[in-house]
């Protein structure tokens, strides 16, 4: 429902756009994200969202930001220090988990252009790339932080679309659950399983 009031104090105004638009994304996807849009569900005049936003991209890097914020918390929550192949599996599946949940908010955050100076947007992917690398350096202290950590991120990330475009079985948050599970273990234990001239 559109805001009664035309006019916000300030510091409202910012607020009540990025409401509007993620009211807007879970109504109608990315595809009904625009200023103009944004400005109706908001009751503002047209040039309002223009004072915070100077296009769509940075209204839709303002957005992203919240999604990567509230990533970060959630996957936090899951275990705010994993360390071992079953911490990492739960810290897998609260990600995909948060796709599955929150799927145009997903979208929006790793399939939708972006202001790549938009400095809150980069701050906030930045503390999800710096989780990620913090626990693949507890977990494998000799391993190359940087490499690891992308070969995480690309699987659980993988993952998470696979599961959003029907090419995984996500019928209950149980089978999402496993699937996931066995892939961060497979992983995990697969050097193990390597003949050792292979490994060598």
């Amino acid at each position: 429902m559109p805001q009664a009031s035309s006019s916000y104090h300030h510091g409202d105004l910012r607020a009540a756009c990025l409401r509007a638009a993620r009211e807007l994304l879970e109504e109608s996807g990315s595809a009904g994200l625009s200023l103009r849009a944004v400005a109706r569900r908001a009751g503002v005049s047209a040039a309002a969202p223009y004072r915070h936003y100077a296009d769509r991209d940075a209204l839709v890097s303002a957005v992203a930001a919240e999604g990567y914020r509230e990533l970060a918390a959630h996957l936090a929550a899951a275990h705010p220090s994993p360390t071992t192949p079953d911490e990492l599996s739960a810290v897998a599946v609260a990600y995909v988990r948060f796709a599955l949940d929150r799927p145009a908010m997903f979208r929006v955050m790793f399939a939708e252009p972006c202001d790549p100076d938009n400095e809150e947007r980069v701050a906030a992917t930045a503390t999800i790339s710096e989780y990620v690398r913090d626990m693949v350096r507890s977990a494998f202290p000799s391993a190359d932080p940087e490499a690891l950590s992308t070969t995480v991120w690309a699987l659980v990330h993988g993952l998470a679309f696979l599961h959003l475009d029907g090419k995984l079985d996500s019928s209950t948050p149980k089978v999402v659950a496993a699937q996931v599970n066995a892939a961060v273990q497979a992983l995990f234990t697969a050097p193990a399983a390597m003949p050792q001239a292979v490994r060598a």
